[in-house]
């Protein structure tokens, strides 16, 4: 039975070409959850995914698309998002490229705009947010039914910054006490952006928000403790990018 939840993953790229074929294959194997196959054929080309995708017992997945906002990737993102969305169907994989690169906020908002799931998932597509993550999200919203699920780096049983030197997880880590203890939103990640939220709470928060860059995750949090929303937490392991 199909779940009557459907989750939206906005994903924002910019020279993702080698990442995409395989986080989008992590996210499809996280919401069907079936791994009958390795990655290791993802690393050979993309027409092998199809496949894959065609063995997905249906009986268990979870109703999901992906939306790919790229912001003209010049290594061809875009063009691996299409031979993707070839593999796994224009329901499960939707595209919604910009003109040029204009900022990870608006790459969400504009997302935002096209998706149709009740929940909305924002992460990055670059592995410092994993999927393995996301069941514990959705584990997490249900139980609690709250509207927000945040991944932090700084609260609970396994939670870290990985690929980090000591200064910058100081930097990092200082900025979020200060930011907390002067805006007191109650949440030990102000600047982490991986998290699920219900759509109608996002559409919401996003017509307040003014601030972009990290501001933009820092706004729209504390905006959602002012304004009452049930904000739960998760422990996540970001890796930085270049490691």
């Amino acid at each position: 039975m199909v779940s009557k939840q459907k989750y939206t993953v906005i994903l924002p790229t910019y020279n993702e070409r080698r990442n995409l074929p395989i986080i989008v294959w992590l996210l499809n194997r996280t919401f069907t959850e079936q791994y009958a196959f390795s990655p290791v054929s993802i690393q050979s080309g993309v027409s092998h995914l199809r496949k894959e995708a065609s063995h997905t017992h249906k009986s268990s997945e979870l109703d999901y698309e992906i939306i790919i906002v790229d912001d003209a990737s010049p290594d061809g993102t875009l063009e691996v998002a299409k031979q993707l969305q070839k593999v796994y169907s224009p329901s499960h994989i939707v595209l919604k490229p910009r003109p040029g690169k204009l900022g990870l906020g608006t790459a969400y908002v504009h997302g935002l705009a096209h998706a149709t799931g009740n929940f909305v998932i924002i992460m990055d597509a670059d592995f410092s947010h994993h999927p393995s993550s996301i069941p514990s999200f959705i584990r997490i919203q249900k139980e609690t039914n709250c509207d927000i699920v945040t991944g932090t780096r700084y609260a609970g049983q396994g939670a870290g910054v990985h690929g980090w030197d000591l200064k910058r997880k100081l930097v990092s880590r200082g900025a979020n006490i200060f930011a907390d203890t002067v805006l007191r939103p109650g949440v030990s990640d102000l600047t982490g952006s991986f998290r699920l939220y219900r759509r109608e709470v996002l559409e919401q928060l996003v017509k307040e928000v003014a601030g972009k860059g990290f501001m933009f995750q820092m706004e729209l949090m504390v905006r959602a403790k002012a304004g009452g929303w049930k904000v739960e937490e998760c422990p996540i392991r970001f890796v930085d990018r270049g490691m």
